[in-house]
């Protein structure tokens, strides 16, 4: 299908990386818009519907979640973040939230290259944090 009349889903799930079911599941939820249809009931998605896959597809790289994201898929191509400080300051805390945990990671890594160089299992060498610091928690599966 051209561009002109539009993307059936499985053109637009290869374009924008997703799957059908995610395209579906997202319309469900109402983080994409409902998409046109053609006379015969099939979705028809428009390069504007594209653009805003792909952002969610960014998004999620960022390990922001679904719900984090809703605000900034109402922006356009011609939005400019300047222009919204309430999602920029939302970005930024993403950001800052993404540092910590790039933090946390180090010292992890710090005290297993301690553990490596020095042999010493003792637990009393492992600190992995300033104990005025709290960690992120971490989410058991199960």
């Amino acid at each position: 299908m051209s561009e002109a009349t539009g993307f059936s889903i499985k053109e637009a799930a290869i374009q924008s990386a997703l799957s059908e079911d995610t395209i579906r599941y997202y319309e469900k939820i109402g983080l994409l818009p409902q998409p046109d249809r053609k006379n015969n009931r099939h979705r028809i998605y428009h390069s504007e519907d594209l653009a805003v896959m792909k952002l969610i597809t960014c998004l999620k790289k960022t390990g922001m979640s679904l719900d984090e994201m809703k605000p900034f898929l109402g922006l356009t191509a011609e939005s400019n973040l300047i222009e919204h400080p309430d999602l920029q300051v939302k970005l930024n805390q993403h950001k800052e939230n993404i540092q910590h945990q790039i933090n946390s990671l180090q010292m992890i890594l710090d005290v297993i290259d301690s553990k490596l160089s020095s042999g010493n299992m003792l637990p009393e060498a492992c600190v992995l944090a300033d104990p005025t610091k709290k960690l992120p928690q971490v989410r058991s599966i199960g």
